[in-house]
C-alpha cells in the first residue's frame, strides 16, 4: 500500500497527520508514504491546488482525497482494508 502525502515543511498540521498515519502502521499492514512539499515541488500546479487544503492525504491518486487538514482515520482504515 502506498500513500501520496501533499504537505509543508513548517506546517504542523502537516506533522500530526504523518505521524497519525504511521500510527496506524503494522507488521501486518505495512505501506509506504511519499511526502510531496508543495512548495519546492517542480510542479507549479502543486502549489495552485492544494495551497490552502495542506496537509492533503491520497491513497490512489485517480481516486479523490482521503482527507484533508487531519487525519481522517475511518477513510485510512477504509483504504487499507
Amino acid at each position: 500500500m502506498h500513500f501520496t502525502l501533499y504537505s509543508r515543511s513548517y506546517c504542523h498540521l502537516c506533522q500530526d497527520m504523518f505521524d497519525a498515519l504511521q500510527g496506524l502502521q503494522t507488521a501486518a499492514r505495512s505501506f509506504t508514504v511519499e511526502v510531496i512539499d508543495i512548495d519546492t515541488s517542480p510542479d507549479p500546479a502543486l502549489l495552485v491546488r492544494f495551497d490552502e487544503l495542506v496537509p492533503v492525504l491520497y491513497g490512489d491518486l485517480a481516486q479523490p482525497e482521503l482527507c484533508h487538514y487531519f487525519l481522517d482515520e475511518a477513510a485510512v482504515r477504509r483504504y487499507l482494508a
